[in-house]
């Protein structure tokens, strides 16, 4: 009887342990992206000035429709920050003939939402709707940028909303090192403004609303995209009887900005913080670049994945910080490299030395191949999940027009990626992140950070 248990026993073990044996062997390559290519689409450009981008792209009955206008806060004056913000609120609260509640309700029976949404470069008014509704949505939005009611009525209420916004936005640590940073590397552009003070949200009115509307919206800053499954017949009829009509407009224009890279470090004080917002960077390469895609595949390498050196140095070797994520940030005539990291208070300069070593490290020591294709297969799969929805089409459209590119951006990307090579990787962090020449704003106990500044013998400024 012993002698069957001890066979059982060593039977059931030798079960449980080949799971195991086998989740330690070699897992087998990852597959590489393939090459994207960019749907058919169809593009007209109308006598006042309006541009559509139309494509039939899936099987679902639904059509995703967003008209972008190239206008933001890059148009607000300096006394008129988060008035482009107020401008799409009260623009969402309806039409000369549809209030907020029938307009919502109007496109509920559609099967879809409606969304205003403002940025620095661009308003997007944009929603998805069942295919038959298409046409009807976008005389809807036709309707909404042509007449809009801008209620007075409706100003205290979003006023207040705002002020509550900004007091809650000021409260977090993120958000003052982004102000802090943007203010220092843009100066006295409109980039540089990021938070209104009270004084200004109380100082707006509808006549202010409405003249920054005339100033700024018409046909010729607009693109309407219509992609998904819909009638086309339908849908060009729609344009040419709506939008077709609206006011022509101002031409596209942005401010000129000026942003170079040199050394400044900024300490905001946070008494008895635990931990220190970090945001470290520099202004880099644009999308129009013929760098830029490979010191997209450079970032990523560096801080801009889950396996990158940077997030693997403070994150996971030294356990300073949880996640801790680099990223470009682009605008309108200006990019920016930024680090940014919540590391605890008594690693604070630990952690921008890591940083710096990482940095210096990929400048001189270029990756390994085996670490270069792990980083190239992600962004690549990254890529084709971007464009595998109506939204993300519109998203990769949009991304070429605002910034002058043509099609064989999107269409060569997967390739340009792949062709990268370990000594690219370093080429591009040695020509475009230079430690020496960022801007480093540490939001933290001052007196936390000034005892390890004092100690690695920097100089900050305070304020």
């Amino acid at each position: 009887m012993r002698t069957i248990k001890i066979i059982i026993i060593a039977a059931i073990s030798f079960c449980i342990c080949q799971p195991i044996i086998a989740q330690k062997q070699t897992p087998p390559a990852g597959g590489v992206a393939k090459d994207f290519k960019l749907s058919a689409k169809s593009v007209k450009t109308y006598p006042n000035g309006l541009k559509t981008m139309v494509v039939h792209y899936g099987e679902l009955p639904k059509a995703n429709i967003s008209l972008i206008i190239k206008t933001g806060n890059v148009h607000e004056g300096p006394n008129q920050v988060w008035l482009a913000d107020l401008t799409g609120r009260l623009l969402r609260e309806g039409t000369s003939t549809l209030n907020f509640a029938a307009l919502s309700k109007k496109v509920a029976k559609m099967g879809g939402s409606l969304n205003v949404n403002v940025g620095s470069n661009q308003t997007t008014i944009s929603g998805t709707v069942l295919s038959e509704y298409a046409p009807e949505f976008i005389k809807l939005v036709s309707d909404l940028v042509m007449q809009p009611a801008f209620p007075a009525s409706e100003l205290d209420r979003l006023k207040s909303d705002f002020k509550r916004r900004l007091a809650t936005q000021k409260a977090v640590p993120q958000a003052l090192a982004q102000e802090q940073f943007y203010a220092a590397v843009y100066k006295d552009h409109p980039y540089g403004r990021i938070f209104p003070t009270e004084e200004m949200l109380n100082s707006y009115t509808t006549a202010m609303v409405r003249d920054f509307y005339n100033a700024n919206f018409g046909a010729k800053r607009s693109v309407l995209y219509v992609v998904g499954k819909f009638d086309d017949k339908a849908v060009n009829n729609a344009i040419n009887t709506s939008l077709t009509k609206w006011k022509t407009g101002p031409a596209v224009s942005y401010p000129p900005v000026t942003a170079k890279a040199f050394s400044d470090t900024l300490v905001l004080d946070r008494k008895g913080a635990p931990q220190t917002t970090l945001m470290v960077g520099l202004p880099v390469v644009s999308p129009t670049n013929k760098d830029y895609v490979p010191f997209l595949v450079a970032n990523s390498l560096l801080g801009g994945s889950f396996g990158s050196r940077i997030t693997s140095n403070i994150r996971e070797n030294k356990g300073y910080t949880y996640s801790p994520f680099s990223s470009v940030n682009n605008q309108v005539g200006s990019s920016l490299w930024i680090e940014q990291a919540d590391v605890t208070s008594e690693h604070t300069v630990d952690a921008l030395t890591e940083i710096e070593r990482e940095i210096k490290r990929l400048q001189t020591e270029p990756p390994s191949k085996e670490e270069l294709s792990g980083i190239q297969n992600y962004e690549a799969g990254i890529f084709v999940l971007r464009n595998s929805s109506p939204g993300g089409i519109i998203s990769q459209l949009n991304f070429l027009d605002l910034y002058g590119l043509d099609d064989s951006f999107l269409n060569n990307y997967v390739k340009n990626l792949y062709k990268v090579t370990p000594e690219t990787v370093s080429s591009m962090v040695r020509n475009y992140v230079d430690y020496n020449k960022m801007i480093k704003v540490m939001v933290g106990d001052k007196d936390t950070i000034q005892k390890q500044v004092q100690k690695a013998k920097a100089t900050p400024r305070t304020f």
